[in-house]
């Protein structure tokens, strides 16, 4: 009787976490009874990728739907270009302007915020021209006018990206026009690539540039870089990532329902958990911050005040012209 009884109890345990993963499972909309496994196409911004969230993430995500999932790194404008050509079921990027002129296009639907950080200005440890703690308005001022005088350099991503889409408007709100910057080439230099490779440039010249914090932590921890933090955690630097799914309208072969399920996945409680604990471990702080939790309860209300200003459209993250039925996700 004492063995049936711990077989009874051992079959118990694991019809009850059978229950709990299929509960999961449909709660993110999909029948985990199917054997056929899907491919799911996203297009991202370099910082996902090149920090490694992505990675995690996918493990997580294969494991426990069947779903495969391929990614296309670029900058933001390419990321939201492939979805557009027809190469790409959803895009993750950090450019809001860019991302509602996508929605109001036709091309995406469903845009969930997922995580957030900051934008940084870096430089040389010694600062030459001394902008540590400044805002970045200032900051920028004073290096244009050292750049002028030949004694400094800037890397500008110079790829329509969402960090070279910010740079942009942070060069705007300094009083200057990055277009008319550009041609002042003996100080102000374009790399034209990914954030990885701009950082590796931005260091080999001892120039200045500005990037997102999760790309920067990850290379100045693995000693690609030495370049320091100098003007950051401001309102303007806030960097805020989104999730939209390509509309079923414009593209009718696109992996909406995988779209929907990744969305879903990432703003989950496990989705949400991986974001937060990405990077702890390897360089003692993360290197996202999960955003779902603090817009619904208002957590930290001056940071969710800085999101609705910058990141939301018509006080929400997706109009309900957009949510194409899918208002569950923004209850």
């Amino acid at each position: 009787m004492k063995i049936m009884s711990v077989r009874f109890w051992g079959t118990l345990s694991i019809i009850t976490i059978i229950i709990l993963v299929f509960g999961t499972a449909y709660s993110l909309g999909f029948s985990p009874f199917t054997n056929v496994r899907t491919k799911l196409v996203i297009s991202t911004t370099t910082s996902l990728y090149d920090t490694g969230l992505l990675e995690i993430l996918e493990e997580y995500f294969e494991i426990n739907y069947p779903i495969d999932t391929y990614f296309i790194s670029s900058g933001t404008n390419s990321a939201i270009q492939y979805a557009k050509n027809g190469d790409a079921d959803m895009i993750l990027v950090h450019a809001p302007s860019k991302e509602y002129t996508f929605l109001e296009d036709g091309y995406g639907v469903c845009r969930k915020i997922f995580s957030y950080n900051y934008f940084t200005i870096i430089g040389p440890v010694e600062d030459p021209v001394n902008i540590i703690g400044l805002s970045p308005t200032q900051a920028l001022a004073k290096i244009v006018d050292a750049g002028r005088k030949s004694e400094i350099t800037w890397i500008s991503r110079g790829d329509e990206s969402g960090t070279h889409s910010k740079e942009k408007e942070l060069w705007t709100a300094s009083g200057f026009d990055w277009n008319e910057l550009r041609n002042e080439d003996r100080w102000f230099r374009e790399s034209g690539t990914g954030m990885g490779k701009t950082l590796q440039i931005a260091n080999e010249k001892s120039a200045y540039t500005l990037t997102d914090i999760g790309t920067y932590i990850t290379y100045f921890s693995d000693h690609l870089i030495s370049l320091d933090i100098l003007v950051d955690s401001e309102r303007d630097l806030l960097n805020v990532y989104s999730a939209i799914a390509v509309n079923q309208t414009y593209n009718p072969d696109v992996n909406f329902d995988g779209a929907i399920t990744f969305i879903k996945f990432l703003t989950s409680d496990i989705g949400q958990q991986i974001i937060e604990e990405f990077g702890q471990e390897t360089y003692s702080q993360p290197l996202f911050y999960p955003a779902v939790q603090l817009l619904n309860d208002n957590t930290v209300p001056n940071l969710v005040n800085w999101i609705i200003e910058l990141a939301y459209f018509n006080g929400s993250e997706c109009p309900l012209k957009y949510q194409n039925n899918h208002k569950e996700m923004y209850s």
